[in-house]
């Protein structure tokens, strides 16, 4: 996708990203969760999008810097966050204008998935941040295509689009798939050590009529959506 895709549809797409089932209840919960404690720390949310996760750890006390390569969906960040973050438009494919060492901890949120090279974005990430900094990040969960795409190779880097609706209109997005064992080389050649791997419950604060049938029969407590890592910098 083009930088600046999520331009033709930024309202929409943040008016969703609100109270859908998968951002608020499921994806964004488990990024504050795995943040922690983080009063007084630096963080720069990359790809931060119209802010939510931004403001989320800002009011924990987190010294927050954002960035996004969509000048539409930055600009409803600068109306939700006001002086609070220091935001940029930049684009994670290319270096970011932040010095070596500038951050305690990176979160990136839905973002890497977007991306056919890890390996530049990720040796940036590493640069800003200082020397046993943490990267907290989520994408698509791999396995997810297996059921959704049964006659790809699973193995195998590839494109793939899907079809959305945001605020009732509808948008594609095309991602990047990767096995598990690429994601997993991809942190440690760019020197980081994984910490943690995480495959959340929706928060228990969902609303009932967003839950999936199977979740509200008792027949399962979780879904794989998205893979959640923290990455520590060596």
């Amino acid at each position: 996708m083009k930088a600046d895709h999520y331009d033709s549809f930024a309202e929409r797409y943040a008016a969703e990203n609100e109270s859908s089932l998968l951002n608020a209840y499921y994806e964004r919960p488990a990024m504050i969760a795995l943040a922690g404690d983080v009063d007084g720390r630096r963080i720069l949310d990359a790809g931060c999008g119209s802010g939510p996760l931004t403001a989320a750890l800002s009011a924990k006390g987190a010294v927050m810097t954002g960035f996004d390569s969509s000048p539409a969906m930055l600009g409803l960040a600068r109306q939700r966050l006001g002086a609070s973050a220091e935001l940029h438009v930049a684009d994670l494919s290319k270096p970011l204008p932040y010095a070596d060492g500038s951050f305690d901890d990176v979160i990136s949120s839905l973002v890497l998935h977007y991306l056919e090279d890890w390996s530049a974005p990720l040796a940036e990430l590493r640069r800003v941040l200082r020397p046993g900094g943490r990267l907290i990040l989520s994408v698509n969960h791999p396995t997810v295509t297996v059921v959704t795409q049964p006659a790809e190779d699973y193995f195998a880097l590839r494109q793939y689009s899907e079809d959305y609706e945001f605020d009732g209109e509808p948008a594609v997005l095309t991602f990047w798939h990767r096995p598990l064992h690429a994601m997993i080389n991809a942190f440690i050649s760019a020197g980081y050590r994984v910490a943690t791997v995480s495959e959340p419950e929706p928060s228990p604060d969902t609303p009932r009529e967003l839950l999936p049938s199977r979740i509200l029969s008792g027949e399962k407590s979780a879904f794989l959506s998205f893979i959640f890592f923290v990455l520590e910098a060596n």
